[in-house]
């Protein structure tokens, strides 16, 4: 028998596992068969949704989003698809590799969703290229992981013995933070034959254990009833907590107070202050005395978050409020209220109490970055997402209703998506070099009375693209160098500067090729490609070239890379490095001894021979003079200095020797000083004889004419150029004076000097046919004195007349003429005539009176209507002004033509005391080139006061002063 229910007992054991394990699999058959309904529903309806249990391990597959968004694996990172969270935590994240949305975080389905039945996570998913917002939700199910807990583990009760059967007593409610089947599902309570449990399901789904008499106490038998109450949830495994009772049994009170009401309600606006009263609640006991005697409490299962918002007052059952009450905590509030009289034993009634909380506007609207900003490359699309972001009010209906707003002017836009869901996109084109970072501020407003807001401040880098070129500090450099310097040495630096960042602002320089004299500008100059500084390769000869140029070239390091030119003026300035070279005697000139016959009878003014001697250099490098430097007779010859006449001083005596040897000596002006010598050697003979006759008068009688009409012309000439340089300030010579003296083979070069203001004019060129020469002065609007400059040839056929203005205060002064060819005859008289000018200087004086003090943008006056230029000729002709003075106290309105005042104008600094003050100032003109001299009168003005030198002065006066008696002070 034994053997046969062992079998039968393991036949049944072996029959109940597989029917387990048949219910089991059949249970995950049919979960996961909902599973896949649900979530094609979902999907039917434009949303995936997914279901996991709380507690999951970082790294749980939730599941595959990319295949369930129709994604393959290599758009995930091409269209960067990403997750973000509603929540304040990112729980989720998004597996690159495979597409699978994982668990990021420890998921806490009570923190998340305290009591609530239904447990969803919502998500964005991000996708770009173009744009897509998926919503996702992720169900979070329950699990058991908590225990029912009561609030008190031990609990007295009081029940007089004379109580009824039936009668029930309410007890503390268990408390379980998991819901559904894992929430509390029931209460157990120990065996005891006077008391059962009732468990009693009020409105909400909440449970209220009952403790009910089954039979009538005898408190002489038994007077404490020990029993344990034990609250049982649903879940599996099953998880219990327990609470013990001890119930004391008391003589006869045998009426209960009883309330008006078994439910009060009543409103509460959520602003209430500390203190304010709630409602009364009233209860009778028709008992007298103390048994009658009622005194009020809160319920011994009421929560402490109910009890740290309410009081009651025990005699008069009067609530208030212990501290405000918030609306977006709790909407409404249930409170169990106990009244118990003052009899032996003690009965007990009970009511409800639902205060509901009124909302106001008492939260400002909430902005929440959903994703962080990214970086935005300045030449962006309108519409590229910049970050995603959610706003949230908790306050309910209008209140919480939230609009946003970004700054007018701002390149970017919000592009709502759904449920207060937006993205903020670029809507307009940037600029990194104007804004390198915005700091977007963003305003939500609700819909309140009155209405609450708040900002946030979304900061948005900018990101360089090479959309900018270099740009040099000057289009064009004018260098003056010396000639014969030393090769290698740095001639000039120009500068580049490039509004982008970092590669795409990193420049290098280079020289573009080009020609000077058939030679590539490469093997004149180089430049170092890091600092734009300009090296010779070799020393200049002003003789050979005298000016030429280089297109440098700032290059820089951006994709593509941009690029600008500028150009480089390069001027060779002449140096005394050539020694004069004998002309005549021509023999002399190539080396040998110059012979001339001189007769005995030679009278003392004797013309003997004449030295010619040039220099290759210019200006006072080739003024010339000569000197005796070595004589046989040191008393019988003599040399004109300036002319390099040879002459007799005295008579030839019969004693002199009759061979003469003159060494003379020839020097320049220049410095150092460059000479030369040539040895004539001269015969006297009795033979020869000195031409007489009436050519010899009408010589005489030439040459006296041509002095004196030579000497008057220059005496006019010269008064005339000071009379006009302290009146008008004109230049003598005028290029209007030599319209007829013009030659296709002639190159001419006229420089200004660069101390300053204007004083001489330097006139460089000529015909190299004609080796012509001359001197010529001409008096500028500022010059003291005449400057004599020697013309000297040259050998340039094509004419081109460049006209050089040295002066640093007149930038850009470069000028170009173009002159008809005229027959090469006509050139010498041109050249030899001191009192012609090649440029017209037409200068004139006007007087603007202006008052001192005066401030900046000041007009003094219409200076292009007073020289009679239209405001087109102000850009064509670069009409400019130069002060004279050191700073710069006028410039001109190149939109108007108005002289303006530039700084502010001090007379008394600028003139101290005296009774007149004037600023003279050039005005430039080109296209012809002009110059005019205007004058502003500065008036003075009642803008000092006067001051003592001392504040207190003390006099001593001696009582015995006659009246009348004068100090002065």
């Amino acid at each position: 028998q034994n053997n046969v229910y062992h079998l039968s007992s393991t036949l049944a054991t072996a029959r109940l596992h597989f029917m387990m394990k048949y219910l089991h699999f059949f249970h995950k058959q049919l979960a996961l068969w909902w599973h896949h309904f649900f979530l094609l529903w979902s999907v039917t309806h434009g949303q995936t949704r997914y279901s996991i249990p709380e507690e999951l391990e970082r790294g749980s597959v939730v599941g595959n989003l990319a295949k369930d968004l129709g994604l393959g694996l290599s758009e995930i990172f091409d269209r960067k698809m990403r997750v973000a969270s509603e929540a304040d935590e990112q729980y989720f994240t998004v597996d690159a590799g495979k597409g699978e949305l994982v668990v990021n975080d420890r998921i806490d389905r009570e923190a998340l969703c305290g009591q609530s039945a239904s447990c969803v996570l919502p998500l964005q998913v991000v996708i770009e290229n173009p744009l897509q917002l998926h919503r996702i939700e992720v169900e979070i199910r329950d699990v058991n992981d908590n225990a029912p807990s009561f609030l008190k583990s031990d609990h007295i009760i009081e029940i007089a013995e004379s109580t009824v059967v039936g009668v029930r007593f309410p007890l503390e409610s268990a408390e379980d933070p998991d819901v559904g089947t894992n929430g509390l599902k029931t209460y157990t309570l120990s065996k005891d034959d006077c008391f059962v449990l009732k468990v009693k399901e009020i409105e909400n789904g909440r449970k209220i254990p009952e403790l009910v008499l089954n039979k009538s106490l005898d408190r002489e038998k038994k007077t404490i009833h020990n029993l344990f109450l034990t609250a049982v949830d649903g879940g599996n495994p099953v998880k219990s907590g327990t609470s013990k009772i001890a119930i004391t049994v008391l003589d006869n009170n045998d009426n209960v107070p009883i309330f008006e009401n078994n439910l009060y309600k009543v409103a509460v606006q959520e602003n209430s202050a500390n203190g304010s009263f709630v409602i009364t609640t009233k209860a009778t006991d028709i008992d007298e005395g103390a048994n009658g005697e009622i005194e009020y409490s809160l319920g011994i299962h009421t929560p402490p978050s109910v009890l740290s918002l309410f009081r009651i007052d025990s005699e008069t059952g009067d609530i208030y409020l212990k501290k405000q009450l918030d609306h977006e905590d709790q909407t409404s509030y249930r409170i169990d209220i106990s009244a118990k009289d003052k009899g032996l034993p003690r009965m007990e009634g009970h009511c409800s109490v639902q205060v509901d909380v009124l909302d106001i506007n008492d939260n400002a609207p909430e902005i929440v970055m959903t994703s962080k900003p990214t970086s935005v490359p300045e030449d962006s699309r309108s519409g590229t997402v910049v970050a995603l972001l959610k706003v949230r009010d908790l306050d309910s209906g209008d209140n919480s209703k939230v609009t946003l707003q970004l700054p007018k002017g701002s390149p970017f836009t919000l592009k709502p998506s759904f449920s207060n869901n937006y993205a903020l996109v670029t809507n307009g084109a940037l600029d990194r070099e104007r804004f390198s970072e915005y700091n977007i501020e963003i305003t939500a407003t609700d819909s309140g009375s009155p209405p609450l807001s708040s900002k946030k401040i979304i900061p948005v880098s900018i990101t360089d693209v090479n959309d900018n070129p270099p740009v040099f500090t000057q289009s064009s450099y004018n260098v003056y160098l010396k000639e014969n310097g030393v090769p290698g040495s740095i001639l000039f630096s120009v500068s580049a500067s490039d509004l982008d960042h970092g590669e795409n602002a990193k420049l290098s320089y280079s020289i573009l090729d080009s020609k000077v004299q058939d030679v590539s500008v490469s093997s004149y100059v180089y430049i170092n490609s890091d600092n734009g500084s300009i090296y010779s390769m070799h020393s200049f000869d002003y003789e050979k070239l005298k000016v030429f140029q280089i297109q440098v070239q700032a290059k820089d390091q951006g994709s593509p890379s941009l690029s600008s030119n500028a150009t480089v003026h390069v001027f060779i300035l002449d140096q005394n490095d050539n020694a004069p070279s004998v002309i005549y005697p021509s023999s002399a000139a190539l080396g040998s001894l110059s012979h001339q016959r001189m007769p005995r009878s030679a009278k003392a003014g004797h013309l003997v021979t004449k030295v010619t001697a040039v220099d290759a250099d210019s200006g006072h490098n080739a003024w010339i003079s000569y000197k005796l430097a070595e004589a046989t007779d040191a008393s019988l010859f003599t040399v004109n200095q300036y002319t390099g006449e040879v002459r007799t001083k005295r008579a030839v005596y019969e004693q002199d020797d009759s061979s003469q040897r003159l060494l003379i000596e020839i020097k320049d002006d220049g410095e150092p000083v460059q000479s030369s010598t040539v040895t004539v050697s001269i015969l006297l003979e009795d033979g020869l004889h000195e031409k007489t006759g009436r050519i010899t008068l009408y010589l005489i009688l030439s040459l006296a004419s041509v002095s004196v009409l030579s000497l008057v012309t220059f005496l006019i000439l010269a008064v005339k150029c000071i009379r006009s340089s302290t009146s008008s300030g004109s230049c003598c010579m005028r290029r209007s004076d030599c319209d007829d003296y013009k030659n296709p083979n002639r190159n001419l070069q006229i420089q200004l000097n660069s101390d300053g203001p204007i004083k001489y004019v330097e006139v460089l060129g000529g015909d190299m046919l004609s080796q012509s020469q001359s001197f010529r002065s001409c008096m500028s609007p500022m010059s003291e004195y005449s400057d004599f400059t020697l013309i000297k040839p040259s050998s340039t056929t094509d004419f081109k007349e460049v006209i050089s203005v040295l002066d640093a205060s007149l930038p850009d002064s470069t000028w170009t003429f173009e002159n008809n060819g005229i027959p090469r005859p006509e050139v010498a008289g041109a050249l030899v005539a001191s009192f012609l000018s090649l440029v017209e200087y037409n200068t004139r004086t006007d007087s603007l009176q202006h008052p001192g003090g005066t401030k900046t943008e000041l007009v003094v006056g219409n200076l292009a209507k007073d020289l009679g230029l239209g405001l087109s000729e102000i850009f064509d002709r670069k009409l400019r002004v130069a002060s004279e003075a050191g700073k710069q106290y006028f410039t001109v309105d190149a939109g108007k033509g108005e002289l303006v005042v530039n700084d502010r104008i001090d007379r008394e600094a600028l003139c101290g005391q005296s009774a007149s003050c004037v600023l003279p100032l050039q005005v430039v003109i080109e296209n012809p080139l002009h110059l005019h001299r205007i004058e502003v009168e500065i008036r003075d003005i009642n803008d000092n006061s006067p001051i003592f030198s001392n504040e207190e002065r003390s006099l001593k006066i001696a009582d015995l002063t006659l009246q009348g008696a004068r100090y002065p002070l």
